[in-house]
């Protein structure tokens, strides 16, 4: 198997301390910056847990830039599904973490 069939390594913790502790220790494990991405609902909070944890956020590299065109006419939750389905999970699972990140928790994931 390919290393682009693999799935992305994926938590939800319950807010920036943890997301940052989740990091570190993914780090710490050996995944790379580019490799290491925080998501939450509100972007403003994505950005500022993104930048105390040394991680990246979902971004056109990812996405593709048709994609991350649509985001701009996209609802933040249409928007958040597709960042997560652009790191290789299903519908199913976006819709089950964008939801947790309706509930104020935060998303962690590594891409292998």
């Amino acid at each position: 198997m390919g290393s682009a069939q693999l799935k992305s390594y994926a938590k939800v913790v319950e807010n920036g301390v943890q997301a940052v502790n989740e990091v570190r220790q993914l780090q710490s494990l050996g995944y790379v910056y580019d490799n290491i991405f925080v998501l939450a609902h509100d972007v403003d909070r994505t950005d500022r847990i993104a930048e105390i944890s040394d991680a990246n956020e979902i971004g056109i590299k990812e996405e593709g830039v048709f994609d991350s065109i649509a985001n701009l006419f996209r609802s933040r939750g249409d928007e958040l599904r597709a960042k997560i389905t652009s790191l290789g999970f299903t519908d199913a699972e976006a819709n089950f973490y964008e939801k947790e990140l309706d509930l104020g928790k935060v998303l962690v994931i590594a891409k292998r």
